[in-house]
């Protein structure tokens, strides 16, 4: 390789398990990392869940620290955004005016928290960095009660967060249930009573008006009562590096099935990105989730290299709801034929087959990690492209290991 080396952008974990990938795949050359924020590569989902309860000054959750960046031989550049990519010279020029030269280009730029596009939408606090984590995390303690616009998984895992702290809590939901996107609507009526059983009051089907002092004001004219007004209606991919700089767009940094862009020198991993996935028919997708940023860095380090690996890694995504797991593998959207296992008293799976009977997701809610064996074996059932029986699935006597080897 030349000594332009490696560049990839964000300073997340895509941004930073790509360095690692691209060491253990043997690459000795240049490697450097830039990220607009000061702090050192770090892991998100805590700032919705244990940095919003920590009692004392939380840190950042590092994925590397300055002796394992020097250890991989790489340089960071931090607190400097990337303003565009000069693509004729392959460079990635900097809001600095500095220009770092590369060989390929990774972009992990994440996402960026959607905002409330109403009056008074700009009061809301959004979650998405450690900023915005520790001035939630310190206004929840100078606040009695709370809004939290959205029932999504980030809205509902700050809203368990507050109530741990004590607060009146209030969701407000615009969509008939809470967790609309791609989970059961058996599952979200568990998740919505146990929210209930916290003593959250619960608005669903209730459009929002305004923000407002003291609160928020609902399409019907109810007023909602709240100190705190947290907006979790979703994030959208952080694609302006990529559209100033010419490149595809389509939800997301438009990839192939390697996270090659429409420039073959710049790949793209992430939340950032969609790629068509050959497990769903090629059906261009887009998955926020810890696991996909981890596996996508893997495959597009590799490629990168030169290996021309389709991305193929099943989905995977868990949200903690107090004292239930809920854990998502595969694309349940694609089986509209579900088929329920009870796994114990207050825990169970549901399979969702496809054409031919083939599953293709798996959702399940328990307490603990009382399900995470059956989910786990399920991802396994999907990679394999397996068409369990409806009569196998059901039956809680049947292993799913066993059908490992069908």
């Amino acid at each position: 390789m030349p000594d332009a080396g490696m560049v990839i952008v964000g300073g997340g974990m895509a941004g930073a398990r790509a360095i690692v990938s691209l060491r253990a795949n043997g690459f000795r050359g240049p490697v450097t990392l830039v990220s607009g924020e000061t702090l050192l590569p770090y892991d998100r989902p805590p700032l919705s869940k244990a940095m919003l309860l920590e009692e004392t000054e939380p840190q950042p959750a590092l994925l590397l620290d300055e002796g394992m960046i020097a250890s991989l031989s790489a340089s960071f550049v931090r607190g400097v955004k990337a303003a565009g990519i000069d693509r004729t010279s392959r460079a990635l020029v900097l809001e600095d005016g500095r220009a770092l030269s590369y060989d390929k280009l990774l972009i992990a730029t994440g996402a960026r928290p959607r905002r409330l596009a109403i009056e008074g939408g700009e009061l809301a606090y959004t979650l998405r960095d450690f900023a915005d984590g520790d001035r939630l995390r310190h206004r929840l303690r100078q606040s009695t009660s709370a809004a939290i616009i959205g029932g999504g998984f980030i809205g509902l895992e700050v809203a368990s967060s507050a109530r741990k702290l004590g607060l009146d809590v209030t969701v407000v939901e615009a969509q008939p249930r809470i967790l609309m996107r791609g989970v059961p609507e058996e599952i979200a009526r568990v998740v919505h009573a146990r929210h209930v059983e916290a003593g959250v009051t619960m608005q669903v089907g209730a459009a929002l008006k305004a923000v407002e002092t003291g609160g928020v004001r609902l399409a019907d004219g109810r007023k909602v009562k709240a100190e705190i007004v947290v907006a979790g209606i979703g994030a959208a991919p952080e694609i302006a590096l990529a559209e100033v700089s010419g490149l595809a767009v389509d939800n997301g940094i438009a990839c192939d099935a390697t996270l090659q862009t429409s420039d073959p020198d710049i790949y793209a991993a992430g939340d950032c990105c969609s790629f068509p996935h050959g497990l769903f028919g090629g059906k261009r997708m887009r998955l926020e989730a810890w696991r996909n940023a981890t596996d996508q860095a893997d495959v597009a380090a590799a490629n990168m290299l030169g290996a021309s690996k389709p991305y193929m890694a099943v989905p995977w995504f868990w949200s903690d709801q107090y004292d239930l797991s809920l854990q998502i593998a595969g694309n349940p959207a694609d089986g509209p034929d579900v088929v329920k296992r009870q796994t114990g008293e207050r825990s169970f799976v549901m399979f969702h087959r496809g054409p031919e009977g083939r599953l293709v997701g798996a959702s399940g809610i328990g307490p603990g990690n009382s399900i995470a064996r059956d989910v786990k074996l399920a991802e396994m059932l999907i990679g394999k492209r397996a068409a369990p029986s409806a009569e196998q699935l059901a039956d809680p006597s049947v292993q799913l290991k066993a059908l490992l080897k069908g």
